[in-house]
Formats: C-alpha cells, sequence, structure tokens
C-alpha cells in the first residue's frame, strides 16, 4: 500500500506549526496506524530529519496516551477504537491521510502530534478519589451492590483518559471526562459519601483548566473509544446542582 501523508509538524507550543508531507510505500494491510509512523520515522531519521514526536505506550487501546486526529476524527475513522487499534487495511492504496494533534487550548502541542494532557491529573487530584480509609479489600459480593449500578460504575470506570472527548467538541468541553470518573465513584457505596463535594471540586477544576462548557451536540460520546454514555454527564449536573445547594 502507498500513502501520502500530511502530518503537523510544530517545534513547541509557541511555534508556527505546518504539514509536511511524506510519501511511503508498501505499507503492510496488517500494519496497526502506529507501526505505519514507526515506518515513517525509519525513514525520515535516514535520511537526517528529525522524527515525528508522537504518543504512545501500551498499544493496546487501555493506557489513552495515544492522541492523533486522522482525517478529521479522533483516533480515526472506526467507532469504539483507539488510534493503536487501527489498522492500515481501514485505509486504500493511494489515499492520503491527515494527521494532526488533538486541539484545545488546555492541550496545548509539546512537540509535533504530542500534546500536554496533564490537565487532566490535575482534575483527578482535585477530588477523583476516595480520601476515607476503606480498610482492606472485601470479599466479592460482600457489600451488596444492585448489578445496574455495578454495570454503570463499570462502564464509566473504562474512560482511558485520553482526550478524544476534549478534542472533537466544538467547545474543547472535558464533560464527559469528568463526569466518567464522577459516575465511577459516586455509584459504588466507597465512593458515595463523598459525591457532593468530589463534583464541586472536579468541576472548578476543569472550568479552571480552561476547558470550554458542555455543546450537548453528543460529539464526545461519538468519539468515545470506549463508549462512554452521555448520561454520565447528565448524573454529573444532577450532583453539581445538589452540591451546590448543600454547600450554601
Amino acid at each position: 500500500m502507498n500513502l501520502k501523508l500530511k502530518v503537523w509538524r510544530q517545534n513547541g507550543p509557541e511555534d508556527k506549526g505546518y504539514f509536511m508531507e511524506y510519501e511511503l510505500k508498501e505499507i503492510s494491510t496488517d500494519a496497526s496506524f502506529l507501526e505505519m509512523l514507526d515506518v515513517m520515522n525509519e525513514q525520515l531519521v535516514k535520511i537526517g530529519e528529525a522524527a515525528v514526536e508522537f504518543d504512545h505506550d501500551c498499544r493496546e487501546g487501555i493506557c489513552g496516551a495515544c492522541s492523533l486526529v486522522i482525517n478529521g476524527n479522533p483516533h480515526g475513522p472506526d467507532g469504539s477504537t483507539t488510534t493503536c487499534q487501527l489498522h492500515m487495511r481501514r485505509f486504500q492504496d493511494g489515499d492520503t491521510v491527515v494527521i494532526e494533534p488533538f486541539r484545545a487550548k488546555a492541550f496545548p502541542v509539546i512537540k509535533d502530534l504530542m500534546v500536554d494532557r496533564s490537565a487532566f491529573d490535575r482534575i483527578i487530584s482535585a477530588g477523583g478519589y476516595v480520601s476515607t480509609s476503606t480498610g482492606s479489600a472485601q470479599d466479592a459480593n460482600a457489600i451488596p451492590i444492585g448489578k445496574d449500578k455495578a454495570d454503570r460504575s463499570f462502564s464509566a470506570a473504562t474512560c482511558i483518559g485520553c482526550g478524544a472527548c476534549v478534542a472533537v467538541c466544538m467547545n474543547a468541553s472535558a464533560n464527559l471526562f469528568v463526569s466518567a470518573k464522577l459516575a465511577h465513584l459516586s455509584l459504588l457505596p466507597q465512593g458515595e459519601v463523598e459525591k457532593h463535594g468530589r463534583v464541586l471540586e472536579m468541576v472548578r477544576q476543569m472550568d479552571k483548566e480552561g476547558f470550554g462548557g458542555c455543546t450537548n451536540t453528543g460529539a464526545c460520546a461519538a468519539a468515545c473509544p470506549k463508549d462512554i454514555s452521555l448520561e454520565s454527564i447528565a448524573q454529573m449536573n444532577r450532583q453539581f446542582l445538589i452540591g451546590s445547594v448543600l454547600e450554601r
């Protein structure tokens, strides 16, 4: 498979970025998207050019490190798929593939396709945890939890914090990420006690980081590689309202 790549190059957050075009030949359709970028970088290094910087880690769809906008879509054209799980058989011979970093004020470009997503870490540090000592892990089924709540909490816990929801939102909102982390904790007995204080702290930190407001378009859920539901945002809004009243 032969491809033309248009890749965003940028030396740092204060520098002006630009697209560079690269020609790749005989790329295996069995290669992953990140393996294709590895091949590109090997060729760039051989001719004395700097490799293109991009985030990656587990390459198994569970760490949330890979963060590319491919032909206008965070993580590429397939639903419920991270960039590392995207394979080149999804593309056609002769295709032009445009590769950009996640774009958001709160995600400044570090270099090329790599962005700083530490804003997510600061939101978690603001309250995304259970502060009370809950002791050792209980035996299975020792704390009865309704299956509906357990399923909803587990679904929210699958959020890998990749930031695709932010990248696709026209306001660069982080509501889906924050609400997933809140739902994961507040639906279980260990995290329910602090849910009202937690939502106030995490939402306020989200606003402080410069993320925009929710657009209510659902683009975040459509782009989420883990299919996090918009229901978590509605739940977060209810908890925030109650928390604000209790705080007075």
